[in-house]
């Protein structure tokens, strides 16, 4: 395996009573969530944000994990998160925010509620469409990373996507999508009004597979797919605090 990025490193952080789980995209790294993290953690809450595997090295790397793979470091994260804390939350972005509704699926009750930043849910490009076909010909193709809007402001993402490991993300898509119904957490979803990464099909499946009384969408009108480094990101930060205690009924205190 290849030394990680700097700045693509892991990051936990030890809190209060309340956690939150972050899960990065694919491509992508904890990078992306880094601001994030660093806003909840000064806000006195317990944080795990962890690297999923192949991620924030090289894209051969990423090349030799699968979906699988991704879901099992950050359902092993939340086991770790959840033993810590009275109260654990998950927030992802883009295919983070399909790993965090497959870990709400999964874990029940243990999650409290969910934030989602562009959730991918459904092969929105012709990319993903293609990609089963595709890993027998071409190992890689052009990336996806640092879709931001704001001047200067970059995601540290690979620059190829591997085709052997894009091809693994329909499983976790339709796993996801059809077990939607198990979601019975509150959930506060980000939607870029320009996103050049994660067109409307993820929406739409979202949308059709959680009740819309549990389901609230805001739009993020100047950010484009990676919002947590763009022009929205400060109000995505604050939301997901606001979010957290009206969850816990204001029996937290965050400072």
């Amino acid at each position: 395996m290849s030394p990680v990025l700097p700045g693509a490193e892991s990051f936990d952080h030890s809190g209060g009573p309340v956690g939150v789980l972050l899960c990065h995209g694919f491509t992508g790294s904890p990078q992306a969530l880094r601001g994030w993290a660093d806003y909840l953690a000064a806000r006195g809450l317990t944080v795990s944000l962890p690297r999923l595997p192949g991620h924030g090295t090289t894209w051969q790397d990423l090349a030799r994990t699968r979906s699988d793979d991704w879901f099992a470091e950050v359902d092993a994260a939340f086991g770790r998160l959840a033993s810590q804390c009275e109260q654990a939350f998950v927030f992802g972005l883009s295919m983070g925010g399909c790993l965090a509704l497959r870990v709400a699926e999964t874990r029940g009750a243990a999650v409290r509620g969910l934030v989602l930043v562009n959730p991918s849910l459904a092969p929105d490009t012709r990319l993903f469409l293609l990609a089963p076909a595709l890993k027998h010909l071409i190992r890689s193709l052009p990336g996806i990373a640092s879709d931001i809007k704001k001047p200067g402001a970059h995601e540290l993402g690979y620059d190829r996507v591997p085709v052997r490991a894009a091809a693994t993300l329909p499983k976790l898509w339709n796993e996801t999508v059809s077990n939607l119904s198990q979601v019975t957490q509150p959930v506060l979803v980000y939607r870029s009004s320009t996103d050049h990464v994660v067109g409307p099909a993820s929406m739409r499946a979202l949308r059709a597979g959680v009740p819309e009384g549990q389901l609230t969408v805001r739009e993020c009108a100047e950010s484009y797919h990676v919002a947590t480094l763009d022009n929205d990101a400060e109000a995505i930060f604050e939301g997901s605090v606001t979010f957290i205690q009206a969850v816990t009924a204001g029996n937290i205190t965050l400072t």
